[in-house]
């Protein structure tokens, strides 16, 4: 098999992969499933209407606060590229923007020259500046944010909580929220810091608690901003609508919960599926080397090796496709 025939293959593979990705990947993710849903729900909304109610001030109340969440949409998009600081600041890192460009080549360095050492080959060294100057680093901030704003999410209904009871009790939001800076538990304590912060400096409860959904990016962080900013403006009891929410995010921590358990046997089963061929090239390896070893000592060898390393790849992200589920 010449190089031109490898290429081709290579490319229609890569075809491929986008080609089910743009046509497939949107029914496996929920995102069609999601839309059609939303387009029912406003339907809906929009059909019910009851006999006697006050139209005109049921249909002003509704327009503001559909005005109200129009802007906060139309605010978050703008914001929505996220950029190294704030993916720093997810993770809970006090790092700068110089200081982890400089770690980053630093481990890019590292990596080019032990995989120049290992190898002896240039080409196979410059893999090392991107597995150690893009990959690792970005992987480490996505761990490390994920884990984060997994404890976010288990501990921001409490903090919901302690501000239902206070506004109940009737002391002003921003005494509640200064109460939770102070004495809530990381890493609430630090972002509820950062909206007191923002309020010393003359900024209004509304733009203060819009910041949140950017240093958060979380489904329960961009309630508790929506249901903020359509009580300044619209009113309302905030006590009841806070309420609400903390009922909502606690079952939604149950569902997330019950689908994890329901869900663990298939990413067990994935799990072995995927590395089942890199366990049986392992002992045949120690097993059978002249058997196995025509995989890298041979063009042809090598070449299969390439495209089996691409369906590995293909179907494992298929696979954790098929098991993650939004909740």
């Amino acid at each position: 098999m010449d190089s031109r025939s490898a290429l081709i293959i290579l490319l229609t593979v890569f075809a491929v992969s986008g080609g089910f990705y743009a046509l497939v990947y949107p029914y496996l993710s929920g995102e069609a499933a999601a839309e059609k849903r939303r387009e029912q729900v406003a339907t809906k909304l929009g059909q019910r209407r009851g006999p006697g109610e006050r139209l005109v001030d049921v249909a002003a109340r509704r327009k503001q606060v559909a005005d109200s969440l129009k802007e906060v949409e139309q605010r978050n998009a703008e914001k929505s590229k996220v950029s190294v600081e704030t993916r720093i600041a997810q993770a809970g890192l006090s790092l700068s923007r110089t200081n982890f460009f400089v770690i980053s080549g630093v481990m890019g360095a590292f990596f080019g020259i032990l995989l120049f050492l290992f190898s002896d080959s240039l080409l196979i060294a410059l893999a090392g500046p991107v597995i150690g100057g893009f990959g690792l680093p970005n992987f480490v901030l996505k761990f490390l944010a994920k884990r984060r704003l997994k404890k976010f999410a288990d501990e921001f209904p409490n903090a919901v909580d302690v501000i239902v009871r206070g506004v109940k009790a009737g002391l002003p939001l921003n005494d509640t929220l200064r109460m939770i800076a102070t004495e809530g538990h990381e890493p609430v304590r630090s972002e509820f810091r950062q909206i007191v912060e923002a309020l010393a400096l003359g900024l209004t409860v509304s733009e203060a608690v819009e910041r949140l959904p950017q240093r958060i990016p979380t489904a329960e962080a961009n309630y508790f901003a929506i249901v903020i900013v359509i009580q300044q403006k619209a009113g309302g009891n905030l006590g009841e609508a806070l309420g609400n929410l903390s009922t909502v995010m606690r079952e939604r921590k149950k569902m997330r919960d019950k689908v994890k358990a329901l869900s663990a046997e298939a990413k067990a089963s994935a799990v072995i599926i995927g590395a089942l061929p890199i366990i049986v090239g392992v002992l045949l390896t120690f097993t059978n080397r002249q058997f196995i070893e025509m995989l890298w000592t041979t063009k042809q060898g090598r070449f299969m090796l390439v495209i089996a390393a691409l369906m590995e790849v293909t179907g494992s992200f298929v696979m954790k496709k098929m098991i993650d589920f939004e909740v």
